[in-house]
């Protein structure tokens, strides 16, 4: 009889779920809801809110699509894992109500709150107990919800990452894992527990916290209401749950120092392992402890976050369709940005438009264009620049990287989203020259295999067995002057542009 690992990865575009074959290591079926991407509601200007109760429907949704052509392997599903979106916060009341949107994690509102703890904290202590700035984490938005609405505060029993809300429906359990509460910056990593130092300063009662559990580990079992909806046998266990850029780096098996993992989704991320805490001043990237962290073997997640990545290819997706296209697809998308040479002829796009960017020290620039001509640019130019300027924003933040003794010579990522184009492929490995290696995995996959492990199914390993490497991309020597060019002409625009709109 085979056995099969249900995985979740609840992003804020989309939830995608799969079955993955224990045995062989192999993908089953894999579904996605909703159909277009999930909206985010920005009540004000730097605001991001996603309500709960949506995250719930689109993952039945997804698992609903499973059952459809799967229905007999649900009966023989051994342990479910979860993805989700990190540093967001949600906030329940003692019947496990939600008590208000979900602040999630391109939320600008708490970066001032966020700066002045950690000038009142003290930025020595923060970096040796935290490893990062308090900044626009979770905690700091919790503080904003005690200043600016304290009804809510006073009604709330507990506090959640957007993954610990959907396993708490699924299980009717309320934890947390380290993991979880160190990207939201409440985890002393020295000391191997909750973070006092940062609850203290905020005032916020440490019974707001839920138990920690390990990362992996039965963190509860899946209850009769929840097996129903989801067609579930009752009592199967929940073993496993990362955010979403620790469990990217885990779907690609990136686990041991050195190793280095890439996505570009709605945001773009660099996540490099290492044994040793390593930090920021101006916290432009930030550590958490990884998924397989433990006391003896420390392994931390250095992360560079970029916040507009695949965002800007979705929008000008939404704005730059023709009169006569029925939608235009990424894909074709794709295709008229390899008709456009290196460079955009003269185009460059920052692409900042979606909150307060941590490697710009938490800044909310906006996103701008710069060069274009109306005379000779069309949406195939913008569709190029845009492509490149999210890499040119990712070269950026990997020098700081580099700056802080973080190489970067070998990346994985899966062959999905951004990285789907080989304009994109081929301008990343060539602006950054790292060796790009393209594998056939997501998020959902990742999570699925976090629960054989956490079943005791897998160990590390023998959990990556089925993993496909599909495509390696090379720095190329062919128009390797002109990205170089290209990116020389980008960082000055957006030195420029940075210096401007600072001093306005």
């Amino acid at each position: 009889m085979s056995r099969y690992l249900l995985g979740y990865d609840l992003g804020s575009s989309f939830v995608k779920a799969c079955l993955l074959n224990a045995e062989s290591g192999k993908v089953l079926a894999s579904a996605t809801a909703p159909e277009q991407e999930m909206n985010i509601q920005a009540p004000r200007p730097g605001w991001a809110e996603q309500h709960p109760g949506d995250w719930w429907k689109n993952l039945l949704s997804a698992t609903a699509e499973l059952r459809k052509t799967r229905a007999n392997a649900f009966k023989d599903v051994k342990a479910v894992g979860i993805s989700y979106q990190m540093h967001g916060l949600v906030v329940v009341d003692a019947e496990h109500r939600v008590l208000r949107p979900a602040i999630i994690w391109c939320d600008s509102r708490a970066v001032k709150i966020g700066n002045a703890a950690f000038q009142a904290i003290g930025e020595e202590k923060c970096l040796k107990v935290l490893l990062n700035s308090p900044g626009n984490f979770t905690a700091s938005k919790l503080r904003w919800v005690q200043e600016n609405e304290p009804a809510v505060f006073e009604k709330i029993h507990k506090i959640m990452l957007p993954g610990d809300y959907i396993a708490m429906r699924m299980t009717g359990e309320a934890v947390t894992t380290p993991s979880g509460l160190s990207e939201g910056i409440m985890w002393d990593y020295r000391r191997g527990k909750a973070a006092e130092l940062v609850l203290d300063h905020y005032g916020i009662p440490k019974e707001y916290l839920t138990p920690v559990v390990p990362t992996f580990s039965e963190q509860g079992r899946i209850i009769s209401g929840a097996a129903e909806e989801l067609g579930l046998p009752e009592g199967t266990p929940v073993t496993y749950r990362g955010g979403d850029q620790p469990n990217n780096a885990l779907s690609l098996n990136v686990l041991e120092p050195g190793e280095v993992a890439a996505t570009a989704g709605t945001s773009g991320v660099i996540y490099a392992v290492g044994d040793e805490p390593c930090y920021d001043r101006l916290s432009r990237f930030n550590t958490f402890v990884h998924v397989n962290h433990e006391v003896e073997k420390p392994r931390y997640g250095n992360l560079l976050c970029l916040n507009g990545a695949a965002i800007l290819y979705r929008w000008l997706r939404q704005n730059c369709a023709s009169r006569g296209d029925e939608g235009l697809s990424y894909r074709r998308m794709d295709e008229l940005a390899e008709k456009v040479p290196v460079g955009s002829e003269g185009l460059s796009i920052l692409p900042y438009g979606n909150g307060a960017e941590r490697m710009l020290a938490n800044r909310n620039l906006g996103a701008s264009f710069h060069g274009l001509d109306f005379s000779r640019h069309n949406r195939a130019h913008l569709i190029r620049a845009a492509q490149e300027g999210i890499v040119f924003a990712l070269k950026y933040g990997l020098d700081i990287m580099g700056q802080a003794g973080i190489p970067v010579e070998t990346v994985r990522a899966g062959a999905a989203n951004m990285f789907k184009s080989r304009v994109f492929a081929d301008c990343f490995a060539a602006v950054t020259n790292a060796c790009v290696e393209l594998y056939d995995t997501d998020g959902s996959q990742g999570a699925a295999r976090g629960a054989g492990i956490g079943a005791g199914i897998f160990s590390f390993g023998d959990a990556f067995r089925g993993l496909e490497n599909i495509a390696v991309v090379e720095p190329a020597a062919e128009g390797l002057s002109a990205y170089r060019e290209a990116y020389a002409i980008w960082i000055d625009r957006q030195k420029r542009s940075i210096g401007e709109r600072l001093e306005a």
